[in-house]
């Protein structure tokens, strides 16, 4: 393979990895989601890395915005939808330093960022990986 225009996958490629990784999950627990919605940034901002007390911008890979499911009893007018923010170059950074498919790797995000959103345990998020191949 010739490396000289070779270039790390971008944005789009990301945004299309989480709707890939996402459509692979199983149905019902797709269908418990209900209005998730996935961006892609370069890293996280100031507010976010302060907020978590990270050391690094790479220290997060993911990061669910929202309200949990037990918050949902009590509306609150004016609140944005909940979100799943992939981080690029944290993914990109990782991905680099061990052996696993990007895809895999950002539907393994994912899927962590979204048992957040359910309150899974890490055994309930492996189980829903490992149904999604």
């Amino acid at each position: 393979m010739d490396w000289t225009d070779v270039m790390a996958p971008g944005l789009d490629v990301f945004e299309a990895l989480a709707i890939e990784a996402y459509e692979s999950l199983p149905e019902e627990f797709r269908a418990l989601c209900g209005e998730i919605r996935f961006l892609v940034a370069d890293f996280p901002d100031d507010d976010v890395i302060k907020e978590m007390g990270l050391e690094s911008p790479f220290d997060i890979l993911g990061l669910f915005e929202g309200r949990g499911l037990g918050d949902l009893a009590t509306p609150v007018t004016g609140e944005m939808p909940n979100r799943i923010l992939l981080y690029r170059r944290p993914i990109l950074d990782y991905w680099a330093e061990n052996e696993e498919t990007l895809g895999h790797l950002v539907r393994h995000v994912l899927v962590h960022e979204i048992g957040h959103h359910f309150g899974l345990s890490d055994d309930d998020m492996e189980a829903i990986e490992a149904a999604a191949g």
